[in-house]
C-alpha cells in the first residue's frame, strides 16, 4: 500500500524564494513568492487580503525586466510555529489565481485560460 500523497495540481510548478510587489486597492506591498504555477502562486504577505479581491502582482528581474499579472486572492493561509531557538513564529499568506499578464504599458491584459482552478 503507497502511503505517499499524490500529486493533484496539474501544472508544474515552481518552487522558488522571491520578491514581488503587489498592488492593491489600498496602495502597494512587497511579498515573498513561495511558488508559481501557469495558473497561480503562493506569496507570504504582512497584512492579509480580501477573498476574491484583485490585484496586480509585479516580478522585477535583476537586470531590471519587470512582468507584470492580474490575480485573484482564492485563500489565505496563516501560521503559527516555533523556532529552533523555541521563540514562536509566524507566517502569513495567499493563494493567487493569475487572470491575466500585461504585456505592454499601452496593451490591454493578455487574459489566461478562463477554466477555473482550484489550488
Amino acid at each position: 500500500m503507497n502511503t505517499q500523497p499524490q500529486e493533484r495540481r496539474s501544472h508544474l510548478r515552481f518552487d522558488k524564494i522571491f520578491t514581488v510587489y503587489l498592488s492593491t486597492q489600498d496602495g502597494m506591498m512587497r511579498g515573498i513568492g513561495r511558488n508559481i504555477s501557469a495558473r497561480g502562486m503562493f506569496i507570504e504577505v504582512r497584512d492579509s487580503l480580501s477573498l476574491g479581491e484583485k490585484l496586480k502582482v509585479t516580478f522585477a528581474g535583476e537586470d531590471g525586466t519587470e512582468m507584470t499579472c492580474l490575480c485573484e486572492v482564492r485563500y489565505q493561509v496563516a501560521l503559527a510555529f516555533g523556532r529552533k531557538d523555541g521563540r514562536p513564529g509566524n507566517s502569513r499568506g495567499v493563494g493567487l489565481r493569475i487572470v491575466a499578464y500585461e504585456t505592454l504599458d499601452d496593451a490591454p491584459l493578455l487574459l489566461v485560460d478562463r477554466e477555473r482552478v482550484m489550488h
